[in-house]
């Protein structure tokens, strides 16, 4: 993704390439910041009010100052229109700020879209599983979007590592729970199933969408914990976030996972929500 155009609180639109965040920032130095990724269609953000939410209760989780959903949609604004793509990702961070300053920063970005995403979509996504954190006690921060992502970044260096474009976390005892930056979703006849907030993984806005989406569809959904022989013997999976949407998967492990309809069937659902905000 390119950084088209930036918005910071206190300053106002700052060029992509000047300064935004102070080199002793806590979300910096520690990684004690909170952030959302959404994705904007024709110019307006989809689902805006459920992560200035999610980025609150995120916020307040790690300790810091929840930011004015006012002071975020206005820099928003700020920012998509500098950008002048009306198609786009739109990234709000909160940080601690600076060490004993006691003064939280917020900044809002906007980047073009990844450029290979409907290629992705057209190929599907082949996962391999690695052992995660089951973040059930409150100090692991399960369900938290926290600036603390080097281990899903290695997650994912390591799933492209063993020949796959993603990974997808387990427990020891084999429970499914998420993909670095995405829910986990499978189908057995017109029921789908997706791993448990109790486990700790994130409260997607997509995964949430995708509830209220699927009983129009014929499909029900149903939340639990899974473990992943019946992620493997599905049939059909895919993976749902804000920026990539749903992208059907092809392959786990090594073996292959079949295609099915309901991957089309919603991904067409979760656009057309879009379309009509």
């Amino acid at each position: 993704m390119t950084l088209l155009a930036l918005a910071v609180a206190g300053r106002g639109l700052v060029e992509p390439g000047a300064p935004a965040v102070h080199a002793d920032d806590e979300g910096f130095i520690r990684g004690r910041g909170a952030f959302e990724t959404l994705r904007v269609y024709g110019g307006v953000p989809f689902k805006l009010d459920s992560h200035l939410a999610r980025l609150a209760a995120s916020s307040e989780r790690i300790g810091v100052e929840p930011p004015d959903p006012r002071e975020c949609r206005e820099l928003a604004s700020l920012a998509l229109a500098k950008a002048g793509e009306p198609d786009a990702v739109l990234r709000f961070y909160r940080t601690a700020g600076r060490e004993r300053a006691n003064a939280p920063g917020l900044l809002a970005l906007v980047s073009s879209l990844p450029p290979d995403l409907e290629e992705t979509r057209a190929r599907g996504v082949k996962l391999v599983s690695l052992l995660g954190v089951r973040a059930e006690a409150p100090w692991l921060l399960g369900g938290v979007k926290s600036t603390s992502y080097a281990v899903n970044m290695a997650a994912e260096a390591e799933a492209r590592a063993r020949g796959a474009d993603d990974a997808v976390f387990v427990t020891d005892e084999t429970f499914v729970l998420e993909g670095p930056v995405t829910n986990l979703w499978w189908r057995v006849g017109s029921t789908l199933f997706t791993p448990s907030l109790d486990l700790g993984i994130l409260a997607g806005v997509t995964r949430d969408t995708l509830f209220e989406l699927a009983p129009a569809h014929g499909y029900a959904a149903r939340e639990g914990r899974f473990p992943l022989a019946d992620l493997a013997g599905a049939e059909e999976a895919f993976t749902s976030s804000s920026v990539r949407e749903l992208m059907p998967v092809v392959e786990l492990d090594g073996r292959p996972v079949p295609r099915g309809g309901a991957t089309v069937t919603l991904q067409a659902a979760l656009r057309e929500a879009a379309r009509l905000g």
